[in-house]
């Protein structure tokens, strides 16, 4: 008779231990590249009575994307490496990124490898400036290699930068910002936890830059019907996730064009959910389900959103300046690092609280009287307005401003 065991890992052991291995692994390394640099000074040719030796693996400026959905956020900073004859590595963990179509001369992509093959060959890159939207850098697998220069954190969204996951900015070199309000809560984070003050830089919303030209492109319709856009985060909190038939069912009776946009995590992570939601109504000729990459297409169709917490709230009232409905799903922020803010309000809830109306529960039996009743007013475009003022700066110069603090931190750095 065998006995036969089951070890189970949870989570943040996992992680340790693979930090343990990576580090070991760097470690080896980065002796055994000393130990060749040594044997090339020894051996390589004299120049002015001194050694030269150089590492032929070292990339000046390198952009890590982690998906497809952040290509947009880097789009415009490879246009403009390209646009000026530089040379930028552009490492990819999606094995379709655009990026490989577009024809680039210098911009260099190259998949990586997801998840863990990607920490591994990143953990142990040589490069200048290391531009990426991943966060958690030295907090999980991702770690700082000693022979890189500088790592920079652009943002993915222009609502607050507190919304990641603890630490996720603490160890960047400087973080880029969409709009000058993000510093002042990642400063008193700095204050509070008693680590280096990183660059903090106001460059604009690069992916918002995109998708202002794109959806300009996109033609109007014809015969266009009412169109409501129900569009959640994902998880426990999301409106999909938390009443599903609750907010749909009513909807479905209002006879208007309801387009449900499920967050793209939810395909991976609530795929039940989503499967049991869309044999319920697939007879149902007024609910239609987007998978799209790009949500401009239906942001275009749509005449009022209906959302939770979710980015895109931002997305649709600063590229389409329309009314938005938010239902408060009660978002936990005890994993994020917004919690450590104590009682400061978020800058996203109280702008949303402005030019939003919150939508309750008791009021999805009652949906179409509730949203025919909400007329846009002067005092919601005005709060729209002013809510695109601050998050949204340097509106078309994102990617130029990206690349210049790009090269110009190189520059400094060379110097030194």
């Amino acid at each position: 008779m065998t006995n036969s065991y089951l070890l189970y890992i949870d989570p943040g052991t996992g992680s340790m231990l693979f930090s343990i291995v990576v580090g070991a692994a760097a470690t080896l390394f980065f002796l055994g590249k000393a130990a060749l640099l040594k044997v090339k000074l020894l051996f390589s040719a004299k120049k002015n009575g001194v050694s030269v030796a150089q590492d032929t693996n070292f990339k000046k400026y390198v952009i890590y994307n982690e998906g497809m959905q952040y290509w947009n956020t880097f789009k415009p900073v490879c246009d403009e490496f390209e646009k000026r004859g530089i040379e930028l590595t552009y490492f990819t963990s999606a094995q379709k990124d655009p990026c490989f179509e577009m024809g680039y001369k210098f911009v260099k992509p190259e998949f990586i490898g997801e998840g863990n093959m990607a920490f591994v060959r990143l953990n142990m890159l040589s490069a200048g400036f290391v531009l990426m939207t991943t966060p958690g850098l030295q907090v999980y697998q991702l770690k700082r290699s000693k022979n890189v220069k500088h790592y920079s954190h652009v943002l993915h969204m222009p609502n607050d930068a507190t919304t990641y996951r603890l630490f996720g900015l603490d160890y960047f070199d400087s973080v880029l910002l969409t709009g000058d309000y993000q510093k002042t809560d990642i400063r008193f984070l700095e204050e509070q936890r008693g680590i280096n003050k990183k660059d903090l830089v106001t460059v604009g919303c690069p992916y918002l830059d995109v998708y202002k030209e794109n959806i300009a492109k996109v033609p109007e319709e014809e015969n266009h019907p009412f169109t409501v856009l129900v569009s959640p985060s994902w998880g426990d909190v999301g409106i999909l996730k938390k009443y599903g038939e609750k907010l749909l069912d009513p909807l479905s009776k209002t006879g208007w064009r309801i387009i449900v946009r499920p967050h793209p995590q939810s395909k991976k992570s609530e795929a039940d959910m989503l499967a049991r939601l869309e044999e319920r109504y697939k007879d149902n000729k007024n609910i239609e389900w987007d998978y799209e990459r790009q949500n401009i297409f239906s942001l275009k169709k749509a005449d009022i959103m209906i959302s939770d917490f979710s980015g895109i709230i931002f997305d649709y009232t600063f590229l389409c300046d329309k009314p938005v409905m938010y239902v408060n799903a009660g978002m936990d922020l005890k994993p994020y690092d917004a919690y450590d803010l104590g009682d400061k309000k978020l800058w996203q809830y109280e702008s949303l609280e402005k030019f939003g109306k919150q939508l309750d529960e008791k009021d999805f039996e009652n949906i179409k009287e509730v949203i025919q009743s909400m007329s846009d007013s002067k005092e919601l475009a005005e709060a729209r307005a002013k809510a695109k003022a601050q998050a949204w700066m340097h509106i078309g110069q994102a990617g130029k401003n990206i690349a210049d603090y790009m090269i110009k931190t190189m520059e400094s750095l060379e110097q030194k």
